[in-house]
């Protein structure tokens, strides 16, 4: 009920002022009431968004550097995997099992951070999470063993689960359903910036430092990011600098009812397990591009620690522009006038066959063909993922948002622990990539197909109050 005030009061505000300019410039009564109609008509449609404000992509750029930062914290390990298993001893199932740490702690941290991201609310919750990853980011320098190392990974990976679920309950907050999809590709192509920082940074830190300050010093950046989001976030509702127009327009879609919803509540619903499916059978391969990639890539092409960051940083800007066009796609298609269900899917379906071909990957005839290929897929994965991210505040009211993400999140890292075991003892007992990159190559289209049995017509879910 707050909020539908906070919307009516608005977009009362923005009639009312545009009723003054209408009488002063016009100079009649008679013109008031069609200019004050479609001065609220342009703050809803799509030609006024330069009109009402821009603060909600200064929100959607923290929401970025944020996710940039994640990504470069946690593959720090994987840029230094190689190096370290020669200094350290590791085994490919000890590496297996350290990556598998860091998922299993991911896991359990989606499960719950999700909960209480709804509970409490972004700013304190986000504050939370960058807090404790960044020092258990700078903890891995304390590591001397397999047993400390997976330490690490556990800590770094329970508390950077905080950030997608952050990060898609302030998008549902700030943005209105036909920019969302947008905007989780703007923020979640933080990712891939981060993949493609990592292996320039990195490997220059560990040469001229020493790989333990490598850690410590990606790790402090979060700190510096911690400072610009408690000066410049709060809810639109409460925001000083938010003007009325802008927040009218983000609330423009229909108010929804203030559902208080248990967690337990969400799992008998259809749009829950949509969700979670989907994040179950793709999200292993992007953890398998983060932690196996740079050892792939030094095992088939003999590419050195020094040599990893022209085809990686190829491979993570083709992954970037892959998650903005996802979600630039669906809401182009949307704004067109398609629904949201063949919006999100026809996106989704297209992401899902350019992953095809990187089952050729591990027999290409050269380095650069092999990286094209993976190009095409990481490129694909993220505009997938941008599209997977939207069906949950596409089909859940914002209070429930990360939560269900925490729910999906939970079963794609699962996933995510059986492929890194999985892949750790099938390259130590085969050395094969091969069926690992044909799991790849079908896991997408797979996925879909189960999403759509699942929601046929991409229907809301149906809460009722507590």
């Amino acid at each position: 009920m707050v909020r539908e005030q906070h919307s009516t009061d608005a977009l009362r505000a923005v009639e009312e002022e545009f009723e003054v300019k209408s009488l002063s410039n016009v100079g009649g009564p008679q013109s008031a009431g069609a200019t004050a109609t479609g001065a609220t008509a342009a703050v809803v449609q799509e030609g006024a968004v330069t009109r009402v404000g821009n603060y909600r992509w200064l929100i959607c750029a923290l929401l970025f550097l944020a996710t940039t930062i994640n990504y470069v914290d946690r593959q720090v390990l994987g840029i230094l995997a190689t190096p370290l298993q020669r200094e350290l001893g590791w085994s490919e199932s000890d590496y297996g099992w350290i990556a598998t740490a860091f998922t299993g702690a991911y896991a359990i941290g989606l499960l719950v951070v999700g909960n209480l991201m709804d509970r409490l609310g972004t700013r304190t919750g986000f504050s939370l999470a960058v807090s404790f990853w960044s020092l258990a980011a700078m903890g891995h320098a304390l590591a001397r063993s397999v047993l400390g190392f997976s330490v690490a990974r556990f800590a770094l990976g329970i508390s950077e689960a905080g950030n997608f679920p952050a990060a898609i309950k302030t998008v549902s907050e700030w943005f209105p359903k036909k920019e969302r999809a947008l905007a989780t590709g703007i923020f979640n192509s933080g990712s891939n910036v981060g993949a493609i920082i990592a292996p320039l940074t990195v490997p220059w830190i560990a040469y001229h430092y020493g790989w333990r300050w490598a850690f410590i010093i990606t790790g402090a950046v979060g700190f510096i990011w911690l400072a610009f989001w408690l000066a410049l976030y709060r809810k639109p509702e409460e925001h000083p600098r938010l003007s009325r127009a802008e927040l009218a327009y983000i609330q423009s879609d229909p108010p929804e009812p203030a559902v208080k919803v248990p967690w337990a509540r969400l799992l008998p619903h259809r749009q829950t397990w949509a969700f979670a499916a989907g994040k179950f059978f793709t999200d292993p391969i992007w953890w398998f591009f983060l932690f196996w990639l740079p050892k792939f890539l030094n095992e088939t092409y003999g590419i050195t620690l020094s040599g990893l960051g022209p085809p990686l940083v190829v491979i993570y800007l083709a992954a970037d522009v892959g998650s903005i066009g996802g979600g630039w796609l669906s809401s182009t298609l949307i704004k067109r006038g398609w629904s949201v269900n063949a919006g999100r899917k026809t996106a989704m379906l297209l992401c899902a066959l350019c992953v095809v071909p990187i089952v050729f990957a591990v027999q290409a005839s050269s380095l650069w063909v092999a990286v094209a290929l993976i190009s095409l897929a990481t490129a694909a994965h993220q505009g997938w993922s941008a599209n997977l991210f939207t069906l949950v505040s596409d089909t859940f009211p914002r209070r429930a948002v990360g939560s269900v993400v925490g729910i999906g999140g939970f079963a794609g890292s699962l996933a995510g622990m059986l492929i890194a075991t999985v892949t750790g003892y099938l390259l130590q007992w085969t050395g094969s990539y091969v069926p690992i990159f044909f799991v790849a190559a079908s896991a997408y289209l797979f996925a879909l197909m189960v999403i759509h049995l699942l929601l046929p017509r991409l229907e809301p879910a149906k809460l009722t109050e507590t």
